[in-house]
């Protein structure tokens, strides 16, 4: 594991808004598109970075946005933002993250370390030929993006993340114990946490039902999945106007191919990012960044989080924070809820630089 961590290492060699949920068209904009392949002009290859093999969907001309997506998601999540983006002058760049889709998934947990997730980026800008990019990260995502920042501030022009703030590392504890001391055992992380576990009740329950249970999972509230099981197989989910059966399809058929284990590495190396990043204990964003979250959204409201996000504590460490953004009645899927506004968001933002 120390050889492949270091090889992973060299690879990477204020305003606050409250927003009223809107009324307008998401499709205004050009955003919209049918579930399936994500929409006309959306061209797909397959880059080769950091030792693996990286799926890539993008569309436009102009500045680069790399376009950064969460667990249980792909590419597709930005399907929206990529045509938005692209009919505004930008060249959008939305890859499947190493473990997700059409992109390699290395089997060992350590190979999901936050070195190799930001190494994959590193070398994914420079594919592209591109000396620095706009970045908008979602979810893991965001974490991904907010420690490119962090490790390569240079390869990045400014920052848009959504759901997850960066928070700073915290010498005293690790991650995964803070959380179970907070919420017991249940609780989905602590849950991911052991190899295979997770996986065997997700094939208890199919793919598509897990997808649904994540997609709609609309609530301030944590997620629990505890131990007797998350529910019957033969539950049925209604979908929110935003997601279609058509995009569960889609989904799914990507997960059944490659699984979730990769996804769910990503948690289970969670403590051991906390030792990797002692480094940058106390370090700080300095990018111009932004920042928008969904009320209803669950990392909303983990203990102490609102105050940090709106009081001194993240914009002492993201000083070049310009925006903190608080769209009430929206939840944890931000982009895929409000498609359109998340776009204007992004787009009124990196226009600046």
């Amino acid at each position: 594991m120390g050889a492949e961590l270091r090889t992973a290492w060299k690879s990477i060699t204020y305003t606050m808004l409250i927003l009223e949920p809107e009324t307008q068209n998401p499709a205004s904009g050009g955003e919209m598109d049918g579930g399936g392949g994500g929409g006309e002009g959306i061209t797909h290859r397959t880059v080769a970075v950091n030792g693996i093999n990286m799926h890539v969907a993008e569309k436009g001309e102009g500045p680069v946005v790399l376009l950064v997506h969460g667990f249980p998601e792909l590419w597709y999540t930005w399907r929206h933002q990529i045509h938005g983006l692209a009919a505004r002058g930008f060249r959008a760049v939305a890859p499947d993250l190493r473990g997700f889709g059409d992109t390699d998934a290395p089997p060992g947990v350590s190979s999901y370390s936050i070195f190799h997730l930001v190494g994959d980026l590193v070398a994914l800008i420079d594919s592209l030929g591109q000396d620095q990019v706009f970045v908008v990260g979602h979810d893991w995502g965001a974490m991904v993006a907010w420690s490119l920042c962090m490790f390569r501030p240079e390869k990045v022009r400014a920052v848009v993340n959504l759901s997850v703030a960066f928070t700073p590392r915290n010498p005293a504890r690790k991650s995964v114990e803070y959380l179970r001391s907070l919420y017991g055992d249940d609780h989905y992380v602590c849950r991911f946490q052991e190899p295979g576990a997770a996986e065997a009740e997700f094939a208890r329950l199919g793919t598509a039902l897990v997808l649904e249970k994540f997609y709609t999972y609309h609530s301030p509230d944590p997620l629990f999945i505890p131990k007797e099981g998350w529910g019957s197989p033969d539950t049925e989910i209604p979908l929110p106007s935003w997601l279609s059966k058509d995009d569960i399809k889609y989904y799914a058929s990507k997960f059944e191919k490659t699984g979730f284990t990769g996804g769910l590495n990503y948690y289970r190396c969670l403590d051991l990012n906390w030792e990797l990043t002692a480094p940058w204990t106390g370090a700080h964003i300095k990018v111009p960044a932004k920042f928008i979250v969904g009320d209803v959204d669950l990392t909303y409201h983990t203990p102490g989080i609102q105050d940090y996000i709106h009081k001194v504590g993240f914009k002492s460490y993201v000083p070049l924070l310009e925006e903190v953004v608080v769209m009430k009645g929206v939840g944890h899927f931000i982009n895929e809820e409000k498609p359109h506004e998340i776009t204007v968001h992004i787009y009124n933002f990196i226009k600046k630089f």
